[in-house]
């Protein structure tokens, strides 16, 4: 049987450029209209038994080549478990060798997470009491923003992913904060709904999920750069979203992503809005070193440099949440390579322990609502 590649699929990303046997050329698709790539997720059929090479040929000019270095793809042959595959980055071309134990295996960047799982997810929460589901809007190829909304407590969360769609480990966590803010019987998720209203987003992007994009949304356009002047044009999402924090508030954000070259788990602030104040700040360090002790695969000593004051970018959602809102407002990062500090030889960072990590984020967030509580009453 001659093997062959297929990437049609809701969030496939290949192009095959040369097949010699066993061996392929291939090249991830640029996300439309824009530049961006580096997701990809294709599947592999009639290689059963024999050594396969997969060559990305264009993985230099991806949108962040620093990360490939030290990189390991992941692959499937039940679309349940993902793996790391043997992974080679040299003369700008990443290399994947597999010796092929079925007909039918899956490769890709990260552990997928579909639209199909996002439906299913949404589905199942929107049907347990005390959940309200709402249609924030409409994406641009028609797709609805869903947004679960839960507890009846005065601070006001909100929880977003998946901006970038091809950080899938972001709705990962979101399936593992779900899980935990919803269960009837959890003494932690009990008290959060008592004392806040979670609104929750688990995907930012449905288009550019389904796409099979990087980082962008239908129209080419990153997301994160819109929150200061969203369009209906260019951003509904951002938009739609937006428009329904300025009616209920923000008190508290997480807005959730992967970063492809620091092999960490770690947040970034807001420490340089205009509008900062020492509260903020305060409350942003509790919840850093509060959730570094909770879990060891959180630290605080690798992550993104801090913006000088007065110096922040307002376009993206954690600058402009804070400035606009006063809010503690934070981006957690999960690695697509492995936490170095507690790395795992068999599966890299997972789905599985991004779950994790949503759930020891909410028990973080637990730990401190009582100061977010005394905040917003001082406001």
């Amino acid at each position: 049987m001659t093997a062959h590649i297929s990437a049609a699929f809701d969030s496939g990303n290949i192009r095959v450029l040369h097949q010699d046997g066993d061996r392929f050329d291939l090249e991830i698709v640029r996300d439309r209209q824009s530049d961006f790539y580096q997701w990809f997720h294709f599947r592999l059929l009639g290689a059963k038994g024999r050594n396969v090479e997969l060559r990305i040929v264009n993985a230099g000019g991806s949108a962040y080549p620093l990360g490939w270095p030290g990189y390991q793809a992941r692959w499937s042959d039940d679309r349940e478990e993902w793996r790391l595959a043997e992974t080679e980055y040299a003369d700008n071309v990443l290399t994947i060798r597999h010796q092929a134990d079925s007909d039918s295996l899956w490769f890709a960047y990260f552990a997928p997470y579909s639209m199909e799982r996002h439906h299913d997810l949404v589905a199942a929460l929107a049907a347990m009491p005390g959940v309200r589901y709402e249609s924030l809007g409409q994406t641009l190829d028609g797709q609805e923003m869903d947004c679960l909304h839960i507890g009846d407590g005065p601070i006001q969360v909100w929880l977003y992913a998946r901006q970038h769609p091809g950080e899938t480990m972001a709705e990962w966590w979101m399936e593992g904060a779900l899980d935990k803010l919803t269960d009837p019987a959890d003494p932690v998720a009990r008290v959060l709904r008592r004392e806040a209203t979670f609104h929750v987003v688990p995907n930012m992007n449905p288009d550019g999920s389904r796409r099979g994009h990087l980082r962008t949304n239908a129209a080419g356009v990153n997301l994160n750069r819109e929150w200061q002047e969203p369009t209906a044009e260019r951003s509904p999402e951002v938009l739609c979203v937006r428009n329904k924090m300025d009616e209920t508030g923000v008190d508290f954000a997480m807005d959730v992503h992967g970063d492809e070259a620091i092999p960490y788990v770690f947040l970034a602030g807001f420490e340089g809005i205009p509008k900062w104040t020492e509260r903020q700040g305060e409350l942003y360090s509790r919840f850093r070193e509060t959730l570094a002790r909770r879990s060891p695969d959180f630290q605080i000593e690798h992550g993104y440099a801090t913006a000088a004051p007065g110096s922040a970018n307002l376009s993206m959602s954690t600058n402009q949440l804070a400035n606009r809102f006063g809010a503690v407002a934070m981006t957690l990062e999960m690695p697509f390579k492995d936490n170095d500090a507690l790395a795992d030889q068999e599966y890299g960072w997972s789905a599985e322990r991004s779950m994790r990590m949503g759930e020891d984020c909410l028990g973080t967030l637990h730990e401190m609502i009582g100061a977010l509580r005394s905040a917003a009453d001082a406001a």
